[in-house]
Parts: structure tokens; C-alpha cells; sequence
């Protein structure tokens, strides 16, 4: 059997005290260009100084609106985007700086599974050569062997090991999701960024996926940065939460307490907002008022203060620092984290 099928012995999704990824001050700005010679007037600030660690075998999930920087923080991390600052150490070694000829190895032990399972996978390619095409890039010449595992992983996610031969458009959205998982697993990776893996599925598809993900972070010892919009999803499978807010990161903690107390309006009106699957059960919902700032200019002190109910004069001049609020690594950036709240349920 070949060694890229070896098993790699069971890992769980407790933290083991190795920290496998550490980010320190990422930060990734798009340049705007105007006038007639096209230069440049500003920056958008999509990722803007954001700052976390991993554990081996541990999910991170990352929440927040649209636009908030999740995607793009998780393409920096892997250099598909070159960072504008920042470092990103994946097990000890600084990845930002290291120049595109040295990256391929890393290649091996950080993979990513996209967010749409349609654009994502070629229609002009057979499922085993979408699979088996970074096999073919990283040195496993062999067409038979290759095949051999690529079937492999296609039962490990699910499918017949025959569909090497079919095309992308002969399977359902739940099914091409399973295929990019495999595209994903097929290089026996350490680190996967799980970009909204199940956002664009079914509801009862997206159960048997997640479940699919926590079985194999299990079988395979994988870590996991798992960026959704579902708070239950993300509750569901990680085992810290991070809310970012306008290319900030605004509260970082274990997902039990961030659920139960969280310390930041922001993540207070985002749990307001999810559903509770108990019609008896009414939520007070917290509404917020007007729009996102636009990341190209954004809102000086704390970025949430324009619709912040909490917001005094002190939020508007003053950034706060994400610190600890508890003692026990509850990190949030709030002027005035004492006075937030779960939201309140009823009968």
C-alpha cells in the first residue's frame, strides 16, 4: 500500500498543548487606484491586524457578516493571497516569508475546501484526475498508484471508488462537496481551512457533511480553521469561536462560554439572531441599526461603535485592545464587556 494511504493514528479535537498555527498581526489591504495615471488613493482594509492560535487537532471557527475578512484571512494564512503584513508560523516556521519556490512542500500539509461545490471542481476533468491531480504535482508519477488512492479517499468521504470516472456534473451539490473534501484529504494534510463548507447545501445534506468532517478530523488527526455564518454550525463542530467584525477579530474563546457569555455586543446581536429549533422558545432579539462601514474608510476607535447600542464618547476616539476578560482566556475588544449579556429566552 502506498504511504500516503498509511493511517495517521487517531487524534481528538481536545487541544493537546502543541500549537500547530499561530498568526500574529495579519493583515491584508487591496489597493485602490484613481485618477488618470491610476495610482493609488487608498486601501481597502479587508484583514486588519488579526491575531490567533491553533491547537493540533483542535476547529477554530470564525463567524461574522459578509465582507467581515473571513474568507480572505483564510487564503492569507495559506498564501494563495500574499499577506500585506503580518506573520503566519505553521509549525515554528514564519510561511509569509518564505519565498513561492519553498512553499510547494507546504503544499502537502495545508489544503483548503471551497465554499461552492460547483465552480470549484473543472467540468471538463474526471473525478480522479480533480483528485489525483496534486498526487500528479507532488511527485506520484504512477497512474495506477494514483488511482489506487484516489478510490481510496473517494470511500473515505462516502462515494464509490468508480466514480474516478464520471464528471463533476453527474453528482449532486452534497456529493461534489464530498469530492472536494477527498481533492482536499488526498495529500494527507495537517491544516485545513474549511471556507463555508456547507453554506451552499442542503439542511440535511450539511448535517451528514459535518459529521463527515468531524469523523475525518478524528481518523486523520486534522486541524481545522472553519469559517461559516451559521452560529449553530460553528457551535456544532469547533472548539473555540472567533467573531470577526470589519477585519477585526472583536472576541476569541471556547465555544460553550462565547454561547453562554459572550462579552461583546456584536456577538450578543449575532445570537440573537439565530434560530432556536423549539417553537415554544422566543428570543429577544437585538436589532442593529444602519450599515457596515465601508473597510475603505472604516470608523475610527472601536469599528462597531456606529451600531453599537453600548457606545459612549470613549468608543469613539479610543480602540480597545482584545484582552482577556474572565481570567480564563475569554478575549474580547470592548470598552464595556460587563455589560453584555446573553440574549434572554422565554416561554
Amino acid at each position: 500500500m502506498s504511504p500516503v494511504l498509511q493511517p495517521a493514528g487517531q487524534a481528538t479535537k481536545q487541544q493537546n498543548g502543541k500549537i500547530l498555527l499561530d498568526v500574529r498581526h495579519l493583515k491584508k489591504y487591496y489597493p485602490v487606484l484613481g485618477g488618470i495615471m491610476r495610482r493609488q488613493v487608498g486601501s481597502v482594509k479587508a484583514v486588519d491586524d488579526v491575531s490567533f492560535f491553533i491547537h493540533e487537532g483542535e476547529t477554530l471557527g470564525l463567524v461574522g457578516e459578509s465582507g467581515c475578512g473571513k474568507t480572505t484571512t483564510g487564503r492569507a494564512i495559506l498564501r494563495l493571497q500574499q499577506p500585506t503584513a503580518g506573520e503566519v508560523y505553521f509549525e515554528g516556521t514564519d510561511i509569509v516569508k518564505l519565498p513561492a519556490s519553498e512553499l510547494k512542500p507546504l503544499r502537502r500539509k495545508m489544503q483548503i475546501i471551497f465554499q461552492d461545490p460547483y465552480s470549484s471542481l473543472n467540468p471538463l476533468m474526471p473525478v480522479g484526475d480533480i483528485i489525483g491531480e496534486s498526487l500528479l504535482a507532488h511527485g506520484v508519477k504512477n497512474r495506477k498508484e494514483r488511482e489506487e488512492i484516489v478510490q481510496y479517499y473517494l470511500k473515505k468521504v462516502g462515494l464509490r471508488p468508480e466514480y474516478v470516472r464520471r464528471y463533476p456534473h453527474e453528482f449532486s451539490g452534497g456529493q461534489r462537496q464530498r469530492i472536494g473534501i477527498a481533492r482536499a484529504l488526498v495529500l494527507r494534510p495537517k491544516f485545513v481551512v474549511c471556507d463555508e463548507p456547507v453554506s451552499a447545501l442542503d439542511v440535511s445534506v450539511q448535517s451528514q457533511v459535518l459529521n463527515l468532517l468531524s469523523d475525518l478530523q478524528e481518523e486523520f488527526g486534522l486541524t481545522y480553521l472553519f469559517i461559516a455564518h451559521n452560529l449553530s454550525v460553528v457551535e456544532y463542530i469547533s472548539d473555540r469561536v472567533g467573531v470577526m467584525y470589519l477585519g477585526k477579530l472583536v472576541e476569541l474563546a471556547d465555544s460553550h462560554e462565547i454561547y453562554q457569555n459572550p462579552k461583546h455586543p456584536y456577538t450578543q446581536a449575532l445570537l440573537s439572531a439565530a434560530p432556536i429549533p423549539d417553537p415554544t422558545v422566543r428570543k429577544e432579539r437585538i436589532i442593529l441599526v444602519g450599515d457596515v462601514p465601508s473597510p475603505l474608510n472604516p470608523p475610527k476607535g472601536c469599528r462597531f461603535h456606529t451600531r453599537c447600542p453600548l457606545a459612549q464618547s470613549i468608543c469613539r476616539e479610543i480602540e480597545p485592545p482584545l484582552e482577556d476578560k474572565t481570567g480564563s482566556g475569554h478575549l474580547a475588544a470592548c470598552h464595556f464587556s460587563e455589560k453584555v449579556r446573553p440574549p434572554v429566552t422565554a416561554r
